[in-house]
């Protein structure tokens, strides 16, 4: 399925300089290409579609510092590419002056396909999610006043958001738009898994790749659904809460207590990649990640009842089981888009 978008007819230049108008002209909107495997679309395309200039306006901003309050940290900064897009070996997020956060930074990865953003769900639109780094005042400890008047004080961004929207100019609806343009785009799905699901070629499984697919389909596929690998639900998975922290999760939201140590189920694209795992980044590796499932959970009010059975609380899985769900996260990574130069900061 794709959603196509030609040559954007546009008559707004900015000026009457030739190199202006042949880029203005030049604006095309871009293919968003959805995976055959993927569900539906859940962006709204045509409310924001992707052009040329808007993406690479939006890829400028995700790794521009001016968006922090120190000048030093950009989106990217948590967001590394080589991760998925995760900040791999860091438990927490943090930014500003050494300040560390709570929670460890999710991938940005398929995001057009939800509509929660978040450990908590703190935001349901795209276009809304990077106010929670840029404020966030132990991330980029920013306010959406202070990206705004710095951007319109630099001549070259005044002249790139003219070219990239046809109501030009700085102001905060086009900076978001922007970014969520370059996030929009940011869609993985060309792993060894989806080949063999969309049977194309080097998507053979070995034996122990195939026999950990059908565990998973058996004992894990029921929250993380679907070839996004998440139902994009909320959810109490048994995890100890850590007193220090004192998270109550989505309840920091919704305010109810039926959603204490709730977090957003995450997605296993490209999982091999993203450690440390969980919304606290307690686990280091994939290995403990389902030791944990087996034998370490809590129950709690509002355990997740998908992880009571007649047994005893969470999942059981021998060493085979377990042995075949590691092969099977390895076969979720997806080199083209960890080495996609759209993507990349240089």
């Amino acid at each position: 399925m794709k959603y196509l978008f030609w040559v954007l007819v546009s008559v707004f230049l900015v000026s009457c300089h030739e190199d202006d108008a042949y880029v203005a002209v030049k604006n095309t909107f871009l293919t968003v290409d959805v995976p055959e495997n993927f569900p539906a679309l859940v962006y709204d395309i045509e409310a924001n579609p992707p052009t040329q200039l808007g993406f690479e306006l939006g890829k400028k901003l995700f790794y521009d510092g001016k968006l922090s309050s120190s000048g030093f940290i950009s989106c990217g900064f948590c967001h590394e590419q080589s991760s998925a897009f995760t900040h791999h070996g860091h438990q927490f997020s943090h930014g500003v002056n050494d300040l560390e956060g709570t929670r460890n930074t999710p991938t940005i990865a398929n995001m057009a396909f939800f509509t929660e953003f978040a450990w908590d769900g703190a935001t349901s639109h795209l276009d809304l999610f990077p106010i929670i780094p840029i404020t966030n005042e132990v991330e980029m400890g920013e306010t959406m006043t202070g990206v705004i008047n710095k951007l319109i004080a630099d001549a070259e961004y005044q002249k790139e958001f003219e070219m990239a929207f046809e109501e030009g100019g700085v102001n905060a609806e086009n900076f978001l738009k922007a970014i969520a343009q370059f996030m929009v785009m940011m869609i993985s799905s060309d792993s060894k898994y989806d080949k063999y699901v969309r049977n194309e070629a080097g998507g053979e499984l070995t034996e122990t790749e195939a026999m950990g697919l059908g565990v998973f389909q058996q004992k894990c596929a029921s929250c993380h659904a679907t070839d996004l690998f998440t139902d994009g639900s909320f959810r109490n998975n048994g995890l100890p809460p850590n007193p220090q922290l004192n998270d109550m999760g989505r309840a920091e939201v919704s305010g109810s207590d039926s959603d204490n140590y709730k977090f957003k189920v995450p997605s296993l694209r490209n999982v091999s990649l993203t450690a440390p795992y969980m919304h606290d980044g307690r686990f280091g590796s994939l290995e403990s990640v389902l030791n944990f499932y087996t034998n370490g959970m809590v129950a709690s009010e509002t355990l997740d009842d998908s992880l009571r059975t007649k047994d005893g609380l969470g999942i059981a899985l021998n060493d085979e089981e377990k042995a075949g769900l590691l092969a099977f996260f390895e076969i979720l990574t997806d080199d083209t888009f960890i080495n996609d130069e759209r993507f990349s900061e240089y």
